[in-house]
């Protein structure tokens, strides 16, 4: 009996010893101690087996490229698991050594925001949802209230937001069609919300605990400069580490944008500009008449450009008989598509200075990367989205129930009496106004800017936010 008390005893406080060292970052982890089983780490393992599962089984059900998604971010947080572990066995770094020691999970990240370039895919939402998520993951770099981030477990709640705008997408375009897509977005709403985040509230509300008696963090080594060559500019900000560049380059003055501001005021204005002769000026040219000159069978001939050589070959066609592709139209006011159904979808991308008209219902419309583009449509299954654009003007005649505007400069959205009850979504968004229909048909429109500052007071507990009206005087 006393054996196995004694043997009880030593199992019990070798587990105490494990707690201690897993909690304190100023005692050096033994020899033969075993990450795997400490509390932090088996509790990581514990919230991707009752969350991230769920994530993995709905991208299944879906495709290959949301299951590519699915896999980065199961790669985002695998590596953020081995930093954890790496933490409890090293010394706080620096500035510089903390950014080499988190490369690895900033390539993930730029793996991620990769897959959201170029042409759009019918699962970009998907993919943005992901690569925006991800920031979440920074709270690992916090070092203290002067670091110029957000407390972690504010900083995960604060970064999902901003993947939430495309993830509420998704909830919208695919409530009625498919719930696997639903399944997929509430899944990885809960791995930051409420997964990710109770887990830093439990295990790391202060941050990151190093090991003061631990190894030394690596840091990134020095390039020999070539002889004779110029000092190499600075190395980019770490994306994952911009709070916290910010709040550096902001101690020395002698550094990032100020350093530019100086050179270009200690230089004439004049410096390096070629001087412009007569014959180049526009009145004197003859290329630049203003006309356009007629080619043999009446097309016109326009002058290349840099700028105009990329641009593609211009299409209005319905592919694979679900997605209207309107791609490249330039000065075209007269475009049409009146052979739609509600299945299909409409996709505009690079058009310039044109009008569309689409005159039966459709299931989505999406605008990305136009200027100075008109759209007049009927009605809108799912919903109607504005990205990156400059100058659009949109008309609904119908009826629309989402109508979301990101990243664009001045967009002015027109309703129908049938459209009021619309929800508009808007983030980075500037000069948006909503034109609302009168009482009676020979009444003026009413014009509404939608607000694009807002005032954030915390109050019982909470923040409130309000917008913020401008008046003239």
């Amino acid at each position: 009996m006393e054996e196995q008390l004694i043997a009880r005893l030593e199992m019990a406080v070798a587990r105490l010893e494990g707690l201690s060292l897993s909690s304190r970052g100023d005692v050096e982890i033994g020899v033969g101690y075993d990450l795997a089983v400490d509390p932090s780490i088996v509790a990581f393992d514990d919230m991707m087996g009752q969350y991230f599962v769920r994530v993995s089984t709905a991208a299944e059900k879906i495709g290959d490229q949301v299951l590519d998604a699915t896999k980065i971010l199961e790669e985002a947080f695998t590596v953020q698991k081995e930093l954890l572990m790496e933490i409890k066995q090293t010394q706080k770094p620096d500035p510089a050594g903390l950014a080499e020691f988190l490369k690895p999970l900033n390539e993930v990240v730029m793996k991620a925001s990769k897959m959201t370039e170029g042409r759009r895919s019918d699962f970009f939402n998907h993919v943005k949802t992901v690569a925006d998520s991800l920031s979440a993951l920074a709270w690992i770099a916090y070092t203290g209230k002067d670091c110029g981030m957000s407390m972690p477990i504010a900083h995960v709640e604060e970064s999902w937001q901003m993947a939430e705008f495309y993830s509420n997408k998704i909830l919208v375009e695919y409530k009625i069609k498919d719930p696997n897509h639903v399944e997929w977005a509430k899944a990885v709403k809960e791995l930051y919300l409420p997964g990710l985040r109770d887990y830093v509230k439990s295990h790391y509300p202060l941050g990151p605990v190093w090991n003061a008696t631990g190894k030394k963090a690596a840091s990134a080594p020095p390039k020999a400069p070539t002889p004779g060559a110029p000092a190499p500019p600075p190395p980019p900000q770490t994306s994952l580490l911009s709070s916290e560049s910010s709040q550096a380059s902001s101690s020395c003055p002698n550094e990032g944008m100020a350093a530019v501001f100086r050179e270009i005021s200690s230089k004439p204005v004049t410096a390096g500009l070629r001087k412009v002769t007569d014959d180049m000026k526009t009145k004197n040219r003859g290329d630049r008449t203003g006309i356009v000159a007629a080619a043999a069978g009446g097309k016109e001939v326009h002058t290349a450009s840099p700028s105009v050589s990329k641009v593609g070959p211009p299409k209005l066609e319905l592919q694979m008989g679900r997605k209207w592709v309107v791609e490249n139209q330039i000065g075209r006011k007269d475009l049409l598509i009146d052979d739609c159904d509600a299945k299909q979808s409409v996709y505009l991308f690079g058009c310039k200075d044109s009008v569309l008209q689409i005159q039966a219902k459709v299931n989505n419309i999406t605008i990305d990367k136009c200027t100075k583009m008109g759209v007049l449509f009927s009605d809108v299954v799912a919903a109607c989205e504005i990205v990156n654009c400059n100058g659009v003007e949109l008309q609904c005649q119908g009826s629309a129930p989402t109508i979301s505007v990101d990243n664009t400069s001045g967009c002015q959205i027109y309703l129908s009496k049938d459209s009021l009850g619309a929800s508009i979504m808007t983030a980075k968004s500037s000069e948006i106004n909503v034109m609302i229909p009168g009482a009676k048909p020979e009444d003026d429109w009413g014009e509404h800017p939608l607000p694009q500052q807002f005032a954030h007071v915390y109050k019982d507990g909470q923040f409130e936010s309000t917008p913020v009206s401008h008046s003239g005087g």
